[in-house]
Order: structure tokens, then C-alpha cells, then sequence
């Protein structure tokens, strides 16, 4: 998809180029009186909007939770978060923006422009308010611009969760409706709405549900019929084997989007110099040194929909034997035996300087020229329809409604992708797996066995999707960042052929540097280079192999001290006081 005009400024205003364009109140030389006359005007004023989306946390915002472990771990996985004096996420200009928007569009005379964009705008209030009640839960809730001396207004005491989310289903509902239709990666489409109206509900649905808040139904419903309009009424409704093209790791490493699949996409150019990291950020040694631990390795199934877990000795197989005969997504995530770069034909072994665990990333790498810092330009997902479906099929099964036709219609078109076996309600539920349930031991009822297994292909499919750490929320399972976080199994020292050519790889050695290395292959000191564990597996943080989490504080963000300040209504976080 080639840029027009006013696209290339949508791109410019949603790299961060200038601040200028939302630090006026709202907009530098705008008035109801010479703007929001013409198409032109809402599709400009909406283009500042889009930077309210993410960048590189798409991708290397898993480091927050447990499925990317890198050179430090996360505040929040250290439980080392302390109360801000200022700023910590608490910023409303965009509100204003949205609002004044809203009070002021429908002056242009475009009725389709008026509902196009009234949508659009009704999207971004919606987006706005999820990403503070994920942060912060109750929050003040504003549909206007406030003005300066409107005291009342500015200490507005916090809004409970279900009237916040209820005005953002209210918002998307509007959004839905006023939206067109059409298929567009880069810009909020109806589609968009319905993707985002399935994941709040989830969200709500699931938060409210366990930490037993009655009501939770209506917001697991409003999730399930999002995901169903997609499923069945949309242009991602044909998604099926071979309808995107090509496998599971190039629908993340190709430049552009997969239209096919993606719903809506951060675009990315060397045109207008608007790059991220991320071939920078797993490739090189000085970048973090991301790496997926080992339990998250270990989820994934055999070939044959079988646990690999369910073999003995399972953590103390060598590299080239755990990965062979997996999920085909696992060796579309991390370097295994035969991996190539996009592009290049040499076959590349895991590079261990590069990676904290031994199991180094491949997911939206693209070719080495690439690879210098702030050079990458492969498009990232912000929706896609791969999240709908397995919307779908969680909240289904934890409304008690799950049949084995609607894991057909959902999780099966995400294994049969990539060529693994159905997922069986019946089998799942008979035989719920022991591995899951140490992970997540709050999960209980008939459909047991079924949601860890939608659990565990959730956190494969949506692997450095910026997920992970929502999902722990609203699962509250924060006691599944506490345990240990491992990477590779090593016996010992010695030289290792990780790809099984019959060269030697690597050397893990003690004491003295070995004398006459050969060329191109890795040299490790034990207990300076690498750490290993009483298993022998490599320990990525030594220093922080005791964590906690407080269940009574940390699923929520504390309000900074400034605010607490300023608005004598407002009410601490509970666990920050």
C-alpha cells in the first residue's frame, strides 16, 4: 500500500516528529470558527490521534512480564514500582483533543466525513480510556474539554470500573456504527472498533471474574459477539489454511502488513526516516540481550498436539533434541537447527552473547541490512485477527458456553496454519495439563483443561505482541511472575554442535581462556559470561531469583503524589498508601 498526502502526514504526526501539534489547547491556530469545515480538515485534525499508539513496546514490551527475559528484569517483575511525584501515565492531553474534536465536528458539512470521523474519534476515546483503566482502574471519567477555572470538573473523584468500561463499549458501539468498512491496515476501520471491542470485554470480562465481581458476564458476552461479527461478517472471515501468504513467522518479518490477517498496523518507512529496533534489539550483544525463557519453550506442544512436557527428562534435554518435532512456531520465534535470515541462505545457530536464555528471537527480524540500531522497518500489529479468534474462544470458555464447534471456528484455524492438530474440548477438559496448572493455579471449574490450553496458544500466538502482561491482570495471576525464570540446559563444559552438523558451536569453559579457539565458534565463561542453575540450566538473573509479587498492590499503577495533590477527591491506589 503506497502512501497519498495526507497518509504521509498521518505518518509524521505518529512518529513524534514535533510536539507541537497537541501541546496547544488543543491545536495552534484552530477555532470551531476557521476549522472543522471541510473532509479535510477532520482527517487532519483525527491524524494526531494515531500517536497515541505504541512503537517498539509492540514488540519488546513482553519484558515488562515474564516472556521476554533480558539484561535487567522490569520494575514490575522486581516489585521495585515506588509512587511518582509526577507523570507515571496520569497525562490527559489527548483526551482534550478527542473531546474538542467532538464538540466541534460536526460543523463540516460532509455527512459521510462527519460519521466517518466521529467514529474514528469515538475509537481513540475508547482506546484513551482502556489504557487507563488497565493502568489505573477507576479513573475520572471527561466527555468535554474542561476549562482552567472549572475547579469542579478538575477534582472529579474517580469512576467505578464498570461505568468506565460501559462508556467505552458505549464508544465503540458508536464507532462501529459511523465507521466505513473498508479494509485498511493503517487506519481505524470498523473493523478496528469490533477487534478492540472484543479485547476490552475480555479484559473487564476476566478481571471482574477473578476477583468474583458479579456482573462479569455482560462484558465476556459483549467480547464474544465482537469476535463473532469479525469471524463471521468481515473480510477476515475467509482466513483459513493458505489465505495469508506465507507461514506464521514471515506474516511478522514481511515489510508491510498481511491485510489478509492484520486488521490494523503501526506502518513503518525509510521514506520519512520513521524506523524502530528491533533486528538491533535481537541481534546484537549491547541491546538487552532478549531472550525467551524456558518454561515459555516448554509450552509448546509437540508436533502431534502431544505435551512435551509429558516426557521424562524433559529439562535436561539438549538444545537439538527439545526443539525437534515442535509447534512449527517455535522454530518461527527463535533460532532452531536450520534457521536462515530472511534473504540469506547461510543456516545460523543461536547467537549466545546475543540472547539472556539461550533461545534467541526471530520474530519480525527481516534481512541483515537491517540490522544497525533504529533501521528496521517491518510493519507492527496493533490488531489482528489472530487475537479475535482466541477472544472468542476465552470467553466462551469461561462463560461455560464453549462447544467444541467454536474451537473449531477459532483456535483450529490458528494450528491448522502451521499444520498442528485440533485442539479436542473433550480431551482437554478430561486431562488438564499438570505443567499449566502449576503456572496458573487459580484456574478451576469444568472448563479447567480448556483454558489453560487457550492460555497456552495465546501466549505462543501472541508472542512479543505486548500482551502478556495484560493478561497476568486480568487472569490475576501475578504469583506466575514469581517463578523461576531459566534458559538453555547445558550438562556442562565442553563444546556443543547446536545444530547438529557436527561442528562444534560453542565452548563453555572454566578458569583460563582456552588457547587456540577456532574461528566462529562462541566461547563462554562459566560464572562470568553465563550463569547456570543446581539443573544446569542457564540462569539469566542471578540477582533477582527471589521476586514477589503483592497481590493487594501490584495489578494496579499508583496515582502520582501531584495529583493525590491537586485533586483532594482522588483516592490512592489500594496497597500505595
Amino acid at each position: 500500500m503506497k502512501f497519498n498526502y495526507l497518509l504521509l502526514i498521518c505518518i509524521l504526526l505518529m512518529s513524534g516528529c514535533s510536539d507541537e501539534f497537541l501541546d496547544k489547547e488543543p491545536l495552534s491556530d484552530v477555532t470551531p470558527e476557521n476549522f472543522f469545515l471541510k473532509s479535510s480538515d477532520l482527517l487532519l485534525y483525527t491524524n494526531g490521534f494515531y500517536r497515541m499508539f505504541p512503537s517498539t513496546s509492540i514488540y519488546d514490551g513482553d519484558e515488562t512480564a515474564d516472556n521476554i527475559v533480558a539484561t535487567t528484569l522490569s520494575e514490575e517483575m522486581r516489585g521495585a514500582r515506588t509512587i511518582p511525584t509526577t507523570g507515571g501515565g496520569w497525562d490527559w492531553e489527548y483526551l482534550r483533543d478527542i473531546n474538542y474534536f467532538l464538540e466541534n465536528y460536526e460543523k463540516c458539512e460532509d455527512e459521510a466525513a462527519k460519521l466517518h470521523y466521529s467514529g474514528v474519534a469515538y475509537f481513540f476515546r475508547a482506546y484513551f480510556y482502556f489504557e487507563k483503566l488497565k493502568r489505573f482502574g477507576e479513573v475520572p471519567y471527561y466527555e468535554g474539554t474542561i476549562e482552567a477555572d472549572d475547579l469542579e470538573s478538575l477534582q472529579a473523584p474517580r469512576e467505578s470500573r464498570q461505568f468506565i468500561t460501559n462508556k467505552i463499549l458505549e464508544d465503540l458501539d458508536k464507532a462501529i456504527s459511523n465507521l466505513n468498512e473498508e479494509v485498511q491496515a493503517y487506519r481505524i476501520t470498523k473493523y478496528s472498533a469490533l477487534a478492540l471491542k472484543s479485547r476490552v470485554g475480555l479484559y473487564e470480562g476476566t478481571y471482574e471474574k477473578y476477583r468474583d465481581i458479579t456482573g462479569y458476564e455482560v462484558y465476556l458476552n459483549a467480547a464474544m459477539e465482537a469476535s463473532l461479527d469479525l469471524m463471521e461478517d468481515s473480510p477476515y472471515s475467509v482466513y483459513s489454511t493458505g489465505s495469508i501468504e506465507a507461514d506464521y513467522m514471515n506474516l511478522f518479518n514481511s515489510h508491510d502488513a498481511q491485510i489478509a490477517e492484520v486488521i490494523l498496523s503501526r506502518q513503518f518507512t525509510q521514506t520519512v526516516a520513521v524506523d524502530h529496533n528491533v533486528n538491533y534489539y535481537t541481534t546484537t550483544s549491547s541491546y538487552g540481550r532478549p531472550g525467551m525463557p524456558k518454561d515459555l519453550v516448554n509450552s509448546y506442544l509437540m508436533d502431534d498436539g502431544s505435551r512435551f512436557t509429558d516426557n521424562a527428562g524433559y529439562d535436561e534435554l539438549f538444545f537439538t533434541e527439545e526443539v525437534q518435532g515442535r509447534d512449527p512456531r517455535l522454530a518461527q520465534t527463535i533460532r532452531t537447527p536450520g534457521y536462515t535470515r530472511k534473504g540469506e541462505s547461510m543456516e545460523l545457530v543461536p547467537n549466545l552473547g546475543a540472547t539472556m536464555t539461550g533461545y534467541q528471537l526471530t520474530k519480525y527480524v527481516t534481512e541483515p541490512v537491517y540490522d544497525t540500531y533504529d533501521e528496521s522497518i517491518g510493519d507492527l500489529p496493533l490488531l489482528r485477527f489472530g487475537e479475535v479468534l482466541l477472544n472468542y474462544a476465552e470467553a466462551k470458555a469461561e462463560l461455560g458456553t464453549l462447544e467444541q464447534s467454536d474451537l473449531d471456528a477459532s483456535i483450529q484455524l490458528l494450528r491448522a496454519r502451521v499444520g498442528m492438530p485440533a485442539l479436542s474440548l473433550n480431551d482437554a477438559n478430561s486431562d488438564p495439563d499438570p505443567f499449566l496448572e502449576d503456572q496458573y493455579p487459580t484456574v478451576e471449574g469444568t472448563n479447567k483443561g480448556v483454558i489453560l490450553e487457550i492460555r497456552r496458544e495465546r501466549r505462543i500466538e501472541l508472542y512479543m505482541e505486548n500482551h502478556r502482561w495484560n493478561d497476568i491482570v486480568r487472569w490475576k495471576s501475578g504469583q506466575t511472575l514469581t517463578q523461576p525464570l531459566r534458559g538453555l540446559y547445558f550438562p556442562g563444559t565442553g563444546e556443543y554442535d547446536m545444530d547438529s552438523d557436527g561442528n562444534v558451536d560453542v565452548v563453555l569453559f572454566e578458569g583460563d581462556e582456552p588457547s587456540g579457539q577456532m574461528t566462529g565458534v562462541q566461547y563462554i565463561k562459566i560464572g562470568s559470561d553465563m550463569y547456570f542453575d543446581e539443573n544446569n540450566l542457564i540462569n539469566p538473573q542471578p540477582d533477582f531469583n527471589v521476586r514477589s509479587f503483592n497481590e493487594e498492590r501490584d495489578y494496579l499503577y499508583p496515582i502520582p503524589r501531584v495529583e493525590l495533590q491537586l485533586n483532594p477527591n482522588l483516592t490512592q491506589n489500594p496497597g500505595w498508601e
